[in-house]
């Protein structure tokens, strides 16, 4: 019995540290497809599901000064900028200043159209609030990567770095 459960261990701690090394660089390729992905559709009107709601936001945030057919090119390229940051590494700083920036964005239809973002305010979220509110787990994984920028990482034994 003691054999089999060396055997787990041994796998259970091979997984562990497979995990803590390639984690956080997996966490941030995956979070730069998804933001040039949604980048990318923004770029062709009706394909993005948020469009709508997008433009709307922007509208009020900049009190009608951007008009759609600017504020949707330019939260496209916004969004594709983040990806790319993302996917290649580069100036991670700017690049998570630039989403934690967009994010911020993102949350405010919450306020501005409650009744377009919930069935009922404020618990029960449609379609759409559940697109926003979704987007914590986007902010935390940034959060993560943001703790490794000076060059840190996840440790899967951290009793053996002390």
């Amino acid at each position: 019995m003691s054999v089999a459960i060396e055997w787990v261990r041994g796998a259970d701690v091979a997984i562990t540290r497979r995990m803590a090394r390639s984690g956080v660089t997996l966490l941030r390729l995956s979070l730069g497809v998804v933001f040039f992905w949604f980048g990318v559709l923004k770029f062709f009107p009706g394909l993005s599901p948020a469009q709508d709601l997008a433009v709307r936001t922007i509208d009020v945030l900049t009190f009608g000064l951007v008009p759609a057919f600017v504020a949707l090119p330019v939260l496209a390229a916004w969004e594709c900028l983040i990806g790319i940051g993302l996917i290649t590494g580069v100036w991670l700083r700017a690049t998570l200043l630039l989403l934690f920036a967009q994010m911020a964005g993102t949350v405010m239809p919450l306020f501005f159209f409650p009744h377009e973002s919930f069935v009922q305010v404020p618990y029960a979220p449609t379609l759409e609030g559940q697109y926003i509110v979704k987007n914590l787990v986007l902010v935390t994984a940034a959060i993560v990567i943001g703790a490794t920028v000076r060059g840190g990482g996840l440790v899967a034994e951290p009793e053996a770095e002390r």
